[in-house]
């Protein structure tokens, strides 16, 4: 953000938000781009039927009891992703609409 700061520049006396500068640069944010790529990732897992990774997916794991919060796996982020995004995951059958579906609105 430091970068995108010089880039406009701005300093943080002027006390402009974030969001209002990655606006007028036109990126954004790296959540997005992050959650972009595990979904596609996601795609290329699914669609691949030798792949070990989508075998390790499917495996059934006895798990031990613990103590406190769970912790967080990858699918329970792609889970959330596809939840945010308003999809199923039956979607990713279909490549050229897969392809299309998880995309952000960006710039850069």
């Amino acid at each position: 953000m430091r970068m995108l700061r010089w880039i406009c520049g701005v300093t943080r006396r002027d006390e402009i938000r974030n969001a209002v500068i990655r606006g007028t640069v036109g990126v954004t944010e790296i959540l997005d781009k992050i959650q972009k790529s595990r979904l596609r990732w996601y795609g290329h897992v699914m669609r691949y039927e030798q792949y070990i990774g989508r075998r390790v997916m499917e495996m059934e794991v006895q798990e031990m009891r613990r103590r406190g919060r769970p912790k967080r796996r990858w699918m329970d982020c792609i889970k959330d992703d596809l939840r945010s995004k308003g999809l199923t995951g039956d979607e990713v059958w279909d490549r050229g609409r897969w392809k299309k579906l998880p995309k952000n609105i960006e710039p850069t």
